[in-house]
């Protein structure tokens, strides 16, 4: 790849994946406070395949680059920014803007990454392991010795959410199509086929007085399920709405309606608590704070990573030009773990 040349995927508008655009240009300049990533590997994550589809609830208007996070270099740094930042390997949180060679950054936005960690294994776990992250022990406080259920256990947050409760001590029931079993046995988790199981009553098996905590992407109908799949202390976390992927209508009614119902629910005088996780609350109240937290976390999280206690799950690595084949793996449900663009 040309050093001087800037490479990105487009979202032109609401297309089929093989509608993204991939556009050449120069590479832009870092401005004071900011810093140039040399993008290494960047991903395909739940996030892109609703803002195809123009459902997902905050996106900007088309056109744009989209890429919810990215691990890269230093490739420059502007007025204001620490010159030692330059050659070192960093992750950023970003939405949008992670499917190009070339990243313009917050300089306080950045998370370094340890040495030892080859950048598609850092990409599986950065909007993956911060999500699972703060959700198992900034939500629901997993302990050891409880037991969680994991919608879709073989996916990108899925997969990253079973081994941290499982580092955490907790006993692992995870849903997901029959091709997934083996590998979640493998890993010691209680699998249940979504599509042709009854998913409360064989839970009710397992744990007869209910789940210490549920984890739910899903939404819609079956939310209401995991909360009644709840023990007496229990907690559910809900962090999206994948049942609604191809709806039509309002965007935001979905998560508006899931709102509405943890608020509903956490009024309830019963000792059970559920939360709508999102990965970018407090930012606008108090950014260094929202930053400060993201840091400790993430760092956390790769720290697993290095010593072993998680894996990273890499369903496949493609070039960033054929994103449009990633984007159409990603959404195949064929494969588990994170689908990665590199540079």
């Amino acid at each position: 790849m040309n050093a001087g040349e800037l490479i990105e995927v487009v979202l032109p508008g609401k297309v089929e994946p093989e509608g993204l655009e991939v556009r050449h240009g120069s590479v832009p300049a870092a401005g004071p406070g900011r810093v140039v990533v040399r993008m290494e590997a960047t991903g395909v994550s739940f996030a892109e395949q609703q803002m195809r589809r123009g459902r997902y609830y905050d996106q900007p208007p088309f056109p744009f680059v989209p890429g919810y996070d990215l691990v890269g270099t230093v490739a420059a740094v502007g007025d204001g920014v620490d010159p030692d930042l330059a050659g070192t390997r960093v992750a950023a949180l970003l939405k949008v803007g992670g499917w190009a060679s070339h990243v313009v950054v917050d300089a306080a936005d950045l998370v370094p990454v340890p040495e030892g960690i080859d950048a598609a294994q850092a990409e599986t776990v950065v909007v993956n392991g911060i999500t699972a992250w703060q959700m198992l022990h900034r939500k629901a406080r997993v302990r050891a010795g409880q037991t969680v259920l994991v919608h879709g256990a073989n996916g990108g947050v899925g997969s990253v959410l079973v081994q941290l409760a499982q580092a955490a001590g907790a006993k692992v029931i995870g849903t997901a199509s029959a091709r997934h079993h083996a590998a979640l046995r493998e890993r010691d988790v209680i699998p249940i086929d979504y599509r042709t199981e009854d998913i409360p009553a064989r839970v009710r098996e397992l744990a007869p007085h209910g789940v210490d905590a549920v984890f739910d992407h899903v939404g819609g109908r079956g939310l209401v399920d995991s909360w009644r799949l709840l023990a007496p202390s229990g907690t559910l976390v809900s962090y999206g709405s994948a049942s609604t992927r191809d709806d039509d209508g309002s965007k935001q009614w979905p998560v508006l309606k899931l709102l509405g119902r943890v608020w509903l629910w956490n009024a309830l005088p019963n000792g059970r608590h559920a939360y709508f996780y999102n990965v970018w609350a407090g930012r606008a109240l108090n950014r260094r704070r929202f930053r400060a937290r993201l840091r400790t976390d993430l760092t956390s999280v790769f720290q697993a990573l290095h010593n072993g206690k998680i894996t990273a799950q890499i369903a496949a690595e493609l070039p960033l030009a054929r994103a449009s084949e990633a984007m159409r793996l990603a959404e195949s449900g064929t494969v588990a773990g994170k689908v990665v663009l590199r540079a």
